[in-house]
């Protein structure tokens, strides 16, 4: 069915070595989130209703005050940036971007200003935010967020992800310890974190992908206190309405969760898929080894360094026919100019690693 679709709009067949990432698609909902979107596409509903008892079931699961479905982790953003600015005034809210609200000021550390598929300012903007960016690329202290608070401040904005700089920054912790100290709510971005409790602990909003680390359809959620999660849902009536999230996506999203908070531990079967990579090794010039996520999860990926004097090709060569050949192979390439890119194991399917593994051999001269 898969080739017969692809086939039929002209589209590759596409491996994903690269994570949980948006140009790919994100993920790929199990049969029962599918079963659960089609049922719950299929037949109607009251929408209020829905979004009142699937927050209320994904707070339970959360162990948060209350939480929404949104339709991404960006629009969580742009949403809560939304909610604490307005504190879910409807007029503030109906006149966001053309009445000025004084205490519109988001504090966020310069180092977590990044570029994810967009830039975070530009969600920050489009909930009404302005932007003020504190301490350093390569530094961020308490101090720093505390030096940028003032009267005008709506909230201060913490990004935890492999995106953001992580030399030398505070944690979350600390993050959250300085907002409460100056009495200031707290945002959370983190959307691909597989600890979807943690988070609710040390916020008063934390954003989380539904289709990242839940492997659920494209959606968010916003959990936290019951107070700004209800002024997170005003919005939904006025700039979140050209973000709304249909009825088959929240179904989808609640299998999956169901899914996630009962599932197993992956690890020995993503172990199998990088021992499958240790016999390119043995290809001059090809060095294999194991990484940990960059940002600390529990995630370990196959790191292919390329020796180019030795191999006649460098890492960027290589990761392109990769990506170009006739089963597009993306990589997780942010290493490509150090001479070299990551295998992550999550996201293969049936026989893809062992067409990763052919492609390699063949590009590096492996099969010799």
């Amino acid at each position: 069915m898969v080739n017969t679709m692809h086939a039929r709009y002209g589209l590759k067949r596409v491996i994903n070595a690269s994570g949980r990432m948006s140009i790919l698609g994100v993920s790929a909902p199990s049969d029962t989130v599918m079963e659960a979107m089609k049922a719950g596409g299929q037949h109607y509903v009251e929408i209020s209703d829905l979004v009142d008892k699937a927050g209320k079931h994904i707070a339970g699961l959360l162990q948060s005050e209350a939480a929404v479905v949104v339709n991404s982790a960006s629009s969580g953003i742009a949403l809560s940036v939304a909610a604490m600015i307005t504190e879910g005034n409807h007029r503030k809210s109906a006149k966001l971007h053309q009445e000025a609200i004084q205490k519109n000021e988001i504090v966020m550390l310069k180092g977590h200003n990044v570029q994810y598929g967009a830039p975070v300012e530009t969600m920050v903007a489009l909930g009404g935010g302005k932007l003020v960016e504190t301490g350093y690329a390569n530094e961020g202290k308490k101090e720093h967020i505390a030096d940028a608070i003032n009267e005008n401040t709506a909230a201060v904005l913490f990004i935890k992800s492999h995106h953001a700089v992580q030399k030398n920054m505070i944690s979350v912790e600390e993050a959250w310890d300085v907002a409460q100290e100056n009495h200031v709510p707290l945002i959370i971005d983190a959307a691909a974190e597989e600890d979807l409790k943690k988070y609710v602990l040390l916020s008063d909003l934390a954003i989380y992908s539904g289709s990242k680390a839940i492997e659920g359809p494209t959606s968010g959620i916003v959990a936290g206190k019951k107070k700004y999660v209800e002024w997170v849902k005003t919005q939904l009536h006025f700039i979140g309405r050209s973000m709304k999230v249909g009825k088959e996506t929240t179904f989808g999203l609640l299998q999956a969760l169901d899914e996630y908070a009962v599932k197993t531990n992956h690890s020995e079967a993503e172990k199998k898929c990088l021992d499958e990579l240790q016999s390119l090794n043995t290809i001059d010039g090809v060095t294999v080894s194991t990484v940990q996520d960059e940002a600390g999860r529990a995630i370990f990926r196959a790191r292919i360094h390329i020796d180019a004097a030795l191999t006649g090709c460098t890492a960027k060569e290589v990761n392109d026919k990769l990506r170009h050949g006739d089963i597009a192979i993306y990589t997780r390439d942010y290493g490509i100019r150090q001479g070299f890119f990551d295998i992550d194991p999550r996201p293969l399917q049936g026989d893809d690693i062992h067409v990763i593994a052919a492609e390699l051999k063949s590009i590096l001269g492996g099969n010799k």
